[in-house]
């Protein structure tokens, strides 16, 4: 059995293991990272050799920590690493370059749809009917997208939203609330196989479903690194925040929204930000929270976009697709029947 987990921000590790009536025989760790003494790996294959498949990947990484040599340096993997890899390799995890992954980005689209669109394409992808597929959004008017689990009450002033234009609406993720404004976001999805994230926990796949961002920000120099749980950060502050949804059809749906200028007045009228957020440093501590990518990057949204699409492309494949017109037709009864009802917004009051 091979896996393989690019250790996010680090470098690459592969399992290559076997397993024999349940227990892990003729383990072989390799990659692209350093570590001294170089008998180090030979104490992590011993460590490996001969423990229950069934563990999970922080127990395999404490097995391979207590095996370490006294001193061990490691640069660019972790034990936990190691387990992660194991994991893959046990459970048969796909690799990215071993899907055929498909972009779609199209025009201006209201906000519901976008609700809709992400169900109908991860159930597409899920029975596939779709490859796995990058969505970009583009808004065609304001929204708050609250989280599947957030209160509406809570969340959103009703009045603010109302006189500013601004629509709400909710996701079938869970996580935190997203002001949106078109032009001042880059918001994007994707929907693969859960093969891709096998042998990883929810908090490890967050940080490997964006490793391909972190490369893309550090091409535009910015720095940046992942936040548990849900974060993309860099020194001046939050850039974006991921929520993610694993559907019954086999799909994980991961998506993310970055700020790239946005209106941190009108935000904190719409938005009822938590007293636990701002803590005691007040309204200034909030609007700091959300750093534009204009003013990390000075490009415009359009080209962060395209070369953001160009190092996906380049670093995992990706070919030009569009939303077919059976998908739309789903989503927009989706719209109907669920997204735009008050049923299904205020199901959390």
């Amino acid at each position: 059995m091979h896996g393989e987990y690019k250790v996010p921000g680090g470098k690459l590790v592969v399992a290559d293991v076997d397993v024999v009536d349940g227990l892990l025989r003729g383990p072989r760790i390799s990659g692209d990272f350093f570590m001294e003494p170089d008998r180090a790996l030979e104490d992590i294959n011993a460590a490996l050799e001969g423990l229950p498949a069934g563990l999970d990947a922080k127990a395999i990484g404490e097995r391979v920590e207590a095996g370490l040599p006294e001193g061990t340096v490691m640069l660019g993997i972790t034990a936990e690493a190691v387990g992660i890899a194991v994991r893959r390799a046990v459970t048969r995890a796909s690799d990215w370059r071993d899907h055929p992954w498909r972009l779609v980005h199209e025009a201006p689209q209201e906000p519901a749809l976008h609700m809709a669109l992400d169900q109908v394409l991860a159930e597409e992808v899920g029975a596939g009917r779709r490859p796995p597929t990058l969505r970009v959004w583009e808004w065609a008017s304001p929204a708050v997208v609250i989280g599947s689990f957030q209160s509406l009450r809570n969340e959103v002033d009703a009045e603010a939203a109302g006189r500013y234009g601004v629509e709400v609406v909710r996701r079938i993720s869970g996580g935190g609330a997203m002001f949106i404004e078109p032009g001042n976001t880059i918001t994007y999805s994707l929907y693969a196989p859960e093969s891709l994230v096998a042998g990883m926990s929810f908090v490890e796949s967050y940080a490997f479903l964006d490793d391909w961002v972190l490369g893309a920000l550090g091409e535009l120099g910015i720095k940046a690194w992942y936040q548990p749980l849900n974060d993309i950060t860099s020194d001046q502050g939050k850039i974006a925040g991921a929520a993610q949804k694993r559907l019954a059809a086999g799909t994980v749906l991961h998506h993310v929204t970055m700020a790239y200028d946005i209106d941190a007045e009108k935000m904190l009228r719409v938005l009822r930000i938590g007293r636990e957020k701002i803590s005691d440093k007040g309204v200034a501590s909030a609007v700091k929270r959300v750093d534009p990518l204009r003013r990390q990057t000075g490009l415009a949204r359009e080209e962060i976009i395209d070369r953001m699409i160009a190092h996906f492309r380049g670093r995992y494949g990706l070919v030009d697709d569009r939303l077919g017109e059976d998908e739309v037709r789903l989503a927009r009864k989706y719209v109907t029947d669920k997204f735009s009802t008050r049923e299904w917004t205020a199901r959390v009051p």
